[in-house]
C-alpha cells in the first residue's frame, strides 16, 4: 500500500506506479492511495504528467512525494495565438503569457494596469494621476506618425475591443504577440503587436463563489518649490494678508475603494460564469473622481456526446466622471499670489497680478461637467468536433461603446467672462459587429510529425456617429447645460455618421518534428473600405522556425542544468490602417468652417438661404495601410529547474508611412494624407523568471525583465511631395518623440 502527494502534501489522482521491467503496475486513488502485488524492496517506476519521475524500493505503507517538473509543466501550457492555441513549447515567435496570478496586485483603476512591468517591451503609462485617464499601450515602440500605435486587442477572439470593457477580476490570462511571424495572422491591425484577453475559461468540475476588494489612499508625491507668503512680501508684491498654500488648496487625500464579486458553477458539460464589481476612485485633485459599474456573465454547454461547444457571454461596464481644464487649474496655482485668500467677502478673491493669474479654486468650482461611458460587448461562439482532429469554429460577437459630455462654465466665471455662462454637450456612438469562422486540423503521424492547420474568414463592419453643439450668453446659471435654448448665441454645432468594412482571409500552418524543429507560415489578405480604389486588398505573410538545441544528443552532458534551449527566428509584414479614416480616399465636401450662409432669389423672387459647401478631402486612389516588416530572434532558456529566461532581438522598418503634405494648387485642398515616409524599430528585451525558494510551506520568485527600443523616423518626403516644415511633437497615444 501507498501514497503519492505533491510537494505541498496534496494527493495526486491517476499517478502510474509499475514495478520496474514488468507490465505489473497500477494507479492511484482520488485520495492518491494506491495498492500494488510485489515484493519488499522491487524497484517501483513512480510518473505522472508534470512532474519529475522517481524511482523507490517498495515497502509497506510508503508515502511518495512528487516534485514538479517545471520543463514539463511549461510543454504542456497552452498559448493562445490567433484563432486557435498552440503548446508553449512549440512556438517559434516570440510571445509572452501573464497568469491572472502574475498581474499587478492593488489598485488598479483601468485593466492595461494589470500588464504594468510584467512584459519585456510593453510599456503601459498613465500620463497623470486623473484616474479618469486610461493608460497607454506601447509594445516595441511606436511606428506610425498620424496613425495608431497602440497594441490590437483581443477579447475571447473578439479583435479591437477596448480592454476596459473587462474588469481586471474577470480576465483569467494575457497572452502578448510581440512580432510580426505571430502577430501577422492578425493583418492590417497587427503592426503594433496583438494582446489577447482570455476571460472565459472552462473547468471540469468547479463551484465557487468570492469576494475581491481593496481600500487606498493616494497622496500628492512632490509639489513645487514655490514662493510662500514671506517670500513674496520680501520680494516688495503685494501683499493680501493671508499666506495661502495653492497646491494644498488644489489637492487633497484621495480615498478610493474596489469591490468584487465572482461566482461560477462549471462541470464537464455546461456551466456558467459571472461577476460584479464597483470602483469608485478619487484623484489628488478634488474634482477628479471615476465611478465605475461593471457586470459580466458568460455560460457554456455541449452536445453530441461533447462533440458541440456553446458559449455565450457579455461584458458591460459604465464610467461616469468629471472633465476639467487641468492645464489652467495648475497653470493658475503655480502663479497666484500666495498672500491672497481663496475667499474674500464671501466670493473669490482675485488679485491684481499681470499677465493675470485667477483664482484656482474659482476655476474648478464655476466649472461644472458631467461625463460618461458605457461599454458593451458581446459574442456568441459555436465549436464543432467535425471529425477527429478537425475542429470548425463560428464566432459571432458586438462591441460597441458610446460617450456624453456635459459642461458648463458659470456666468460670473473671471476665467470665463466673455462667454456670460457657456454650455457643451456631446454624444457619440461606436459598435463593430463582426463574423468569424474558421477550422483548426491537428494529426500527429507516427508520433515525430505533428501538423496543425487553421483556416478562415472574417468579417467586420462598423458603425460610428454622434453630434454636438455648445452656445453661450445665458440669462440664468439654473439651467446649467441641461437646456441650450436657453443662450442666444451658438458657438457650434456638428453631426457626422461613418461606416467602414473589413473582409478577410487567413491560414496558419505549424509543423514540429519531434519537438525539436519547428516551423509556422501564416498569411492573411484583407479588404477594406477605408483603403484607395487601387489598394482595396493587401497581403501580409509571415514565416518563422525553432530548434530545441537541448534535444539534440550532443547537449546530453548538458541535461543536469540546462533544462531547456530553443532558438527562434521569423519574419512578417503587418499593417496599420488606424491613420486612415473611414472617407480618406475620396473627394469628399463640407459645410463652410464658419458656418456663413449665402442666400439665392429663385424665378418667382423668392430668397432662399444655405450653407455653402467646400471641399474637404482630396481624392486618393492610391492610399493604403502603412506596413511593417519585422525580423525577429530569440532564444529561451531553463536552468536547474529555477531560472526560467528568453532574450529578443528585433529590427521592424516601417514603410508607406502616412502623413499629410502641402500639395499645392493643383488641388482643391491644400494638403492630404499621402504613403511617403519611412520609420525605424530595434532593440533588445530580456526576460527572467528565477524560483529562489520552493519548500512545502514557503515560496520565493523574482522577476526580472529589460527593453531596449531605438525609434528613428527615416523618411519623411520624396521626390515630389516635400513639406517646407515638419510639427514635432509626441508619436500619436504614446510617450516617445520624434
Amino acid at each position: 500500500r501507498g501514497l503519492v502527494v505533491d510537494d505541498a502534501g496534496e494527493p495526486l489522482i491517476g499517478v502510474s506506479v509499475v514495478v520496474d521491467g514488468t507490465t505489473n503496475g497500477t494507479i492511484t486513488d482520488y485520495d492518491g492511495n494506491f495498492t500494488l502485488s510485489c515484493s519488499q524492496g522491487d524497484n517501483l517506476q513512480i510518473s505522472y504528467v508534470g512532474y519529475k519521475s522517481q524511482n523507490v524500493k517498495a515497502t509497506a505503507n510508503m508515502k511518495v512525494v512528487l516534485q514538479e517538473d517545471a520543463q514539463v509543466l511549461a510543454d504542456f501550457e497552452v498559448v493562445a495565438v490567433g484563432y486557435g492555441s498552440i503548446r508553449k513549447s512549440d512556438l517559434t515567435g516570440a510571445i509572452t503569457s501573464v497568469s491572472s496570478d502574475n498581474m499587478k496586485k492593488g489598485m488598479v483603476t483601468s485593466s492595461e494596469q494589470l500588464l504594468q512591468g510584467r512584459v519585456a517591451g510593453l510599456t503601459v503609462v498613465q500620463g497623470s494621476g486623473d484616474p479618469t485617464k486610461g493608460s497607454s499601450l506601447r509594445l516595441r515602440g511606436g511606428s506610425s506618425l498620424s496613425g495608431e500605435n497602440a497594441p490590437l486587442v483581443v477579447v475571447d477572439g473578439i479583435a479591437n475591443v477596448d480592454m476596459n470593457t473587462v474588469q481586471p477580476s474577470d480576465i483569467v490570462s494575457v497572452d502578448i504577440l510581440k512580432d510580426a511571424s505571430a502577430a501577422a495572422i492578425y493583418g492590417s491591425r497587427g503592426a503594433n503587436g496583438v494582446i489577447i484577453v482570455t476571460t472565459n475559461r472552462k473547468d471540469t468540475e468547479s463551484s465557487s463563489a468570492s469576494y475581491a476588494g481593496y481600500v487606498g489612499v493616494g497622496q500628492a508625491a512632490n509639489k513645487l518649490k514655490l514662493a510662500n507668503a514671506s517670500d513674496w512680501i520680501a520680494d516688495s508684491r503685494n501683499d493680501y494678508g493671508a499666506n495661502t498654500d495653492w497646491q494644498d488648496e488644489i489637492t487633497r487625500t484621495a480615498i478610493s475603494h474596489s469591490h468584487a464579486l465572482t461566482f461560477n458553477n462549471s462541470s464537464k458539460k455546461g456551466g456558467f460564469k459571472g461577476s460584479m464589481s464597483y470602483l469608485n476612485s478619487e484623484g489628488v485633485v478634488k474634482t477628479s473622481d471615476l465611478e465605475r459599474m461593471a457586470a459580466s456573465v458568460s455560460g457554456y454547454t455541449t452536445a453530441w456526446n461533447e462533440r458541440l461547444l456553446l458559449e455565450s457571454g457579455v461584458h458591460t461596464n459604465s464610467d461616469n466622471f468629471a472633465s476639467f481644464d487641468y492645464q489652467s487649474i495648475f497653470y493658475n496655482a503655480y502663479n497666484q499670489n500666495p498672500t491672497l485668500p481663496v475667499m474674500e467677502n464671501g466670493a473669490y478673491a482675485q488679485s491684481d497680478l499681470v499677465p493675470a493669474a485667477f483664482n484656482p479654486i474659482e476655476i474648478m468650482n464655476k466649472n461644472k461637467s458631467k461625463q460618461s461611458t458605457l461599454r458593451l460587448m458581446a459574442f456568441g461562439k459555436a465549436e464543432l468536433q467535425i471529425i477527429n482532429g478537425l475542429k470548425g469554429t463560428v464566432n459571432l460577437s458586438y462591441n460597441g461603446n458610446n460617450g456624453r459630455n456635459k459642461e458648463y462654465k458659470y456666468r460670473d466665471s473671471r476665467l470665463y467672462n466673455l462667454y456670460n455662462g457657456h454650455a457643451t454637450q456631446t454624444y457619440s456612438n461606436y459598435n463593430e459587429k463582426q463574423l468569424e469562422t474558421f477550422f483548426n486540423y491537428d494529426k500527429t503521424f507516427n508520433k515525430l510529425h505533428n501538423l496543425n492547420l487553421m483556416s478562415g474568414y472574417s468579417y467586420s463592419k462598423t458603425f460610428s456617429d454622434g453630434f454636438g453643439g455648445a452656445k453661450h450668453n445665458f440669462t440664468s446659471d439654473d439651467w446649467l447645460y441641461n437646456n441650450l435654448a436657453a443662450a442666444t448665441e451658438t458657438q457650434y454645432m456638428y453631426s457626422y455618421k461613418n461606416t467602414t468594412a473589413l473582409a478577410s482571409f487567413f491560414g496558419r500552418a505549424n509543423y514540429s518534428y519531434a519537438g525539436k524543429y519547428m516551423f509556422t507560415a501564416t498569411v492573411r489578405r484583407d479588404g477594406s473600405s477605408k483603403f484607395g480604389a487601387n489598394n482595396k486588398w493587401g497581403t501580409f505573410p509571415s514565416g518563422s522556425f525553432a530548434w530545441r538545441v537541448s534535444d539534440e544528443s550532443f547537449m546530453d552532458n548538458t541535461s543536469e542544468w540546462l533544462r531547456n534551449l530553443k532558438l527562434r527566428a521569423g519574419y512578417g509584414v503587418t499593417g496599420n490602417q488606424g491613420g486612415i479614416t473611414p472617407y480618406n480616399s475620396l473627394m469628399t465636401m463640407a459645410p463652410n468652417s464658419s458656418g456663413t450662409v449665402t442666400s439665392y432669389v429663385d424665378d418667382e423672387g423668392v430668397e432662399h438661404e444655405f450653407v455653402s459647401l467646400v471641399f474637404e478631402r482630396n481624392p486618393n486612389e492610391n492610399l493604403k495601410w502603412e506596413s511593417t516588416g519585422q525580423l525577429n530572434v530569440g532564444l529561451d532558456f531553463t536552468l536547474w529547474d529555477r531560472i526560467d529566461g528568453s532574450v529578443e532581438y528585433y529590427n521592424k522598418k516601417t514603410w508607406d508611412l502616412l502623413y499629410y503634405y502641402e500639395v499645392g494648387s493643383d488641388y482643391p485642398v491644400q494638403s492630404m494624407l499621402l504613403n511617403i515616409g519611412d520609420l525605424k524599430n530595434s532593440g533588445v528585451e530580456v526576460n527572467l523568471n528565477t524560483t529562489i525558494i520552493k519548500t512545502d510551506d514557503f515560496n520565493w520568485s523574482a522577476d526580472l525583465n529589460f527593453a531596449h527600443n531605438k525609434n528613428e523616423v527615416v523618411k519623411l518626403t520624396d521626390e515630389r511631395f516635400a513639406n517646407t516644415e515638419f510639427w514635432g511633437g509626441q508619436l500619436k497615444h504614446g510617450a516617445s518623440s520624434y
